[in-house]
């Protein structure tokens, strides 16, 4: 089932996020980061546990992103990745945002549900956000992708 993130699933989301960070597959966040933007999260829950997540983070006028999406590895293959997704660009449509970034290392999987490859430089103000304070900055080999609406 996936639904909007609650207060109680942070602690989780952490722990998948922290999981994956340190593998060096995504950008851990921090507790504090997440509690501030709990509205952006959507989860799926597997039998009473939050084994997916994923966010839509509103950067600008008709520009969102796709960040932090992560999958407890017991649940790989399951199409839970491309579920939350897809709950996220509908939220993009619904706030009438219909432009949809991502910076990812898996950009295979992007394609598939529509995204297309951009330059990094069309994105000036995530880069100059989020990108400078991270560890890998300027050195980082994500790949950004947009999917319009």
């Amino acid at each position: 089932m996936i639904r909007a993130a609650r207060m109680d699933d942070i602690p989780r989301i952490h722990a998948l996020l922290g999981h994956f960070a340190d593998q060096g597959l995504l950008l851990g966040r921090s507790l504090s980061s997440l509690y501030d933007q709990l509205r952006d999260f959507v989860v799926h829950e597997e039998n009473g546990q939050v084994v997916g997540v994923c966010s839509l983070h509103v950067c600008w006028e008709n520009l969102a992103e796709i960040r932090s999406l992560a999958i407890d590895e017991a649940y790989h293959g399951q199409g839970i990745g491309r579920r939350l997704v897809s709950a996220c660009l509908e939220e993009a449509a619904r706030l009438g945002i219909r432009r949809v970034f991502t910076l990812t290392y898996q950009p295979d999987f992007f394609r598939k549900l529509g995204f297309v490859p951009i330059d990094k430089n069309e994105l000036p103000h995530k880069v100059w956000s989020d990108c400078i304070n991270c560890p890998k900055f300027p050195d980082c080999n994500e790949e950004a992708l947009m999917y319009t609406a």
